[in-house]
């Protein structure tokens, strides 16, 4: 029986497998946490809306109804592709294919201080911890006698414009305006600031001009700063420099403005990109490695000119092309050259507001919205975790309550907004 090692449980990783189960092979998933995480919701965990529990799943519930499929909770240190193993924290791995998909991290694009002192959402424990921190920034407030440093733990800076900085943004704003400023009426919690930042002269530069439009009216009345063809270049744990030399003074600083590939891109010794990714075959494969699939935001195709984007649904439909690919190759057929089949994208901005653009199709406001809504639930793992979510979503529209304002972990004195 040919085994098939899937490294990391990413949206392309759980696509491949699922293709891939009870198909006649030994399919074997490895990752260093043991669930799937859906972090186009991560936001919301960070901003008191969502339990961390309700947007992911354990890979062993999955596998266990996938027939030849078993899981390994394991850290991948690098592999061997010569003698086609896999390196792990707990031993090696044999494999006869091979899917890699382990993701992307955050880009700094080389700015320590901003690496050191800003806040990002790719894991779980991410966004437990930005909770903590934007709660704890306004316990601290309440108790600041000086009003210049209470103000600045009331200010939040949010960097980068696409879906994430514009969906953090509306959801932060949010929770102080309707639900922070009653749980501390000793505040003038009206004075808190969020401010985003975006390095080009619009927000979401992949949406049509007339959403991009809408999505800065519409925080802008929500009352986020939005500055646009602004950069920054420093950090400090009480303040942010931009880069025409404006200070701002803030205790927490969030960074969406760029990913690169996941580490183990740069231990595979092969030819890597802008970005830190791999470059791959048309059939996703590893040049000179066609038992080897790179699916996801590791991965670097170029179609019609331009690379493909570091998105969740690129990383889905190549987690299922490369499944394909490998049942036919065991079937002695061959598979066609992969091809993205962009669906359109959207980005919510706050309680019945969003923008999507799809099959030709802009749609703002409140019907964006609703299949914003839709389309999140519809790829939400697990049952319960459906329910769960859209009870909190109700729960938040009709009373404009976040129940999850729970600090679960204290900072240190003094150590401003350093992760």
């Amino acid at each position: 029986m040919k085994r098939v090692v899937i490294i990391g449980m990413g949206f392309g990783g759980i696509r491949a497998a699922r293709t891939l189960a009870q198909k006649g092979l030994d399919v074997v998933l490895v990752d260093r946490n043991n669930y799937h995480l859906f972090q186009p919701l991560l936001y919301q965990v960070a901003t008191a809306g969502l339990e961390q529990e309700s947007i992911a799943y354990p890979v062993r519930a999955m596998a266990r109804g996938w027939t030849g499929t078993r899981f390994q909770l394991a850290e991948v240190t690098g592999v061997d592709f010569e003698s086609r193993l896999v390196a792990t924290d707990n031993g090696t791995i044999p494999y006869d294919y091979l899917v890699i998909g382990t993701g992307s991290v955050t880009n700094y694009f080389g700015l320590k201080s901003v690496e050191q002192y800003a806040f990002d959402l790719k894991e779980l424990v991410d966004a437990e911890r930005l909770r903590n921190h934007i709660l704890t920034a306004f316990e601290r407030a309440v108790i600041e006698p000086d009003p210049a440093k209470r103000r600045a733990l009331m200010t939040f800076v949010i960097v980068g414009g696409g879906p994430t900085g514009v969906e953090f943004a509306g959801a932060l704003i949010e929770l102080v305006r309707y639900v922070l400023t009653k749980d501390y009426p000793e505040l003038s919690v009206q004075a808190a600031r969020v401010v985003l930042v975006e390095a080009f002269d619009r927000l979401l530069a992949a949406m049509p001009a007339e959403l991009q439009g809408y999505t800065l009216q519409k925080l802008r009345g929500m009352g986020v700063e939005v500055l646009l063809n602004a950069r920054v270049v420093d950090a400090g744990p009480e303040r942010v420099t931009l880069h025409d030399g404006a200070v701002i003074p803030a205790h927490t600083l969030f960074w969406s403005a760029g990913v690169k590939a996941a580490p183990l891109a740069a231990t595979l010794g092969v030819e890597q990109k802008p970005g830190g990714r791999i470059a791959v075959e048309p059939d996703l494969t590893l040049p000179g490695h066609p038992d080897v699939y790179v699916v996801g935001d590791m991965a670097w195709l170029e179609q019609d000119g331009a690379p493909l984007p570091m998105v969740a649904p690129v990383a889905m439909q190549m987690g299922i092309h490369a499944g394909k690919s490998i049942l036919a190759r065991e079937q002695g057929a061959s598979a066609p050259p992969f091809r993205y089949h962009d669906k359109g994208s959207m980005a919510t901005i706050g309680r019945s507001a969003a923008v999507a653009s799809a099959f030709g199709m802009n749609l703002r406001g409140y019907a964006a919205w609703i299949a914003w809504l839709l389309l999140h639930l519809y790829y939400l793992i697990g049952f319960r975790n459906r329910i769960v979510v859209m009870l909190n979503w109700i729960w938040y529209y009709w009373f404009h309550e976040r129940q999850v304002r729970l600090i679960t972990e204290r900072e240190t004195p003094g150590n401003g907004c350093t992760r």
